[in-house]
């Protein structure tokens, strides 16, 4: 097998979530950034794991949109690329304009 496809950090401990309880009113926000941190990561099987939400989770809309406001007012423009790319999984639009060229 290439090693390529060979884990080299095999024996890395899993991410860890600092999320609040279940039924915390905080957990779904908490959740929509740890899916847009581990997508960053390029682990959103962990962030969906440890959540209970999967990518482009429709409970998680509001969360998202208000991720992607405060990064493109930030300009972090990965966060809000990922936000974006959440969003269309989602089937949400994702706003007109130059700001969805390249995702």
């Amino acid at each position: 097998m290439s090693r390529a496809f060979v884990k080299d950090d095999a024996n890395e401990p899993d991410p860890r979530f600092d999320l609040p309880s279940p039924d915390s009113p905080y957990f779904p926000e908490a959740s929509a950034w740890a899916l847009i941190r581990a997508a960053d990561a390029g682990d959103s099987r962990s962030a969906e794991q440890a959540t209970g939400f999967v990518w482009g989770d429709r409970r998680l809309v509001s969360h998202v949109r208000r991720i992607l406001d405060q990064a493109t007012g930030r300009r972090e423009d990965r966060v809000a690329t990922l936000a974006r790319r959440f969003l269309r999984t989602a089937g949400e639009p994702t706003g007109p304009g130059p700001q969805n060229a390249g995702d």
